[in-house]
């Protein structure tokens, strides 16, 4: 067994704060992939008042090995006052930026594209100075459930390639490395005023050419952000870490990844996908997206 190094351990929470955060979730029967996904970082974030909501869950229609999001319940028909109890919990937690994912929902026509839809809009109603940021599945290459998530107008649109594309089969069984790719660069093309950004996770078995072929097949897609994080277990039945990557080599990425034209890297031991997610309204003000075309072309 490899063990965990000193550089992952993480601060105790204060449970005060986290406890508020809790308080408004259960209220409004929310769920957030911080808990569902067993995320480290849970504490800081609850603490400072954010949370990734997680809707259509919690039941997942894939079985991923290294999530911890549950795949064995059945999943439920969809609610339709989801969208306004996630607008109020917006609202009353203040969010400057928030971040909206889900399970995979397969059995859905539109992989559940016209909830993400709805909950947009009803966060735009309720907070309107929010911006928001959308994390969504492949919609099983469903390019239709693409455009109706698009046209609701997310600020960033984020779709995780998770790992490379020799670790596939074993990562994401049900995934697709060229579909996770074409995703965003049918997002460039249908939205390009929306940011995009994907995440890939290290330690499952990478070399560091191949994380690099990564970044440069996200670059030509014309992805905007990325993220690169330690992959941790979550139980004994999931996938096993192959190495614990040191912070060092998580600089190193996240410098080449500024070199080959990324406009944001994060990249360290305990980053996950929506991790200080709140930096991009500072991107966003940096870095306009009319500027960043007027600028290409």
């Amino acid at each position: 067994m490899v063990v965990k190094p000193e550089w992952l351990r993480v601060k105790a929470p204060q449970w005060e704060r986290v406890g508020t955060v809790k308080d408004v979730l259960r209220d409004l029967g929310l769920n957030t992939v911080c808990e569902e996904a067993s995320c480290p970082n849970i504490g800081e974030c609850f603490n400072q008042g954010t949370a990734t909501f997680l809707i259509m869950g919690p039941a997942c229609t894939r079985a991923c090995p290294y999530c911890d999001i549950d795949f064995e319940k059945k999943p439920q028909p969809l609610d339709a006052t989801e969208p306004d109890r996630l607008g109020e919990a917006v609202r009353r937690m203040r969010l400057n930026h928030v971040v909206v994912t889900s399970v995979n929902r397969d059995d859905l026509p539109d992989g559940g594209a016209s909830q993400f839809d709805r909950c947009i809009h009803a966060i735009r109603t309720a907070s309107p100075g929010t911006t928001i940021e959308v994390l969504i599945p492949d919609l099983c290459a469903n390019w239709n459930a693409l455009e109706i998530i698009l046209n609701a107008n997310p600020d960033v649109l984020n779709h995780n390639t998770e790992t490379i594309a020799r670790l596939y089969r074993r990562v994401r069984p049900q995934g697709d490395y060229g579909r996770s790719l074409e995703l965003l660069r049918r997002t460039r093309e249908l939205a390009p005023w929306v940011y995009t950004k994907s995440g890939i996770m290290a330690g499952l078995g990478e070399t560091d050419d191949e994380v690099k072929e990564v970044m440069h097949d996200l670059r030509q897609a014309d992805c905007d952000i990325l993220t690169i994080g330690q992959y941790l277990q979550p139980s004994q039945k999931h996938l096993e870490v192959q190495a614990f990557i040191t912070p060092e080599q998580f600089d190193a990425w996240r410098d080449y990844g500024e070199s080959i034209g990324f406009l944001q890297v994060v990249s360290s031991p305990l980053t996950r996908s929506s991790y200080h997610a709140e930096q991009v309204r500072a991107l966003m003000e940096r870095y306009p997206r009319s500027k960043v075309l007027s600028d290409k072309f």
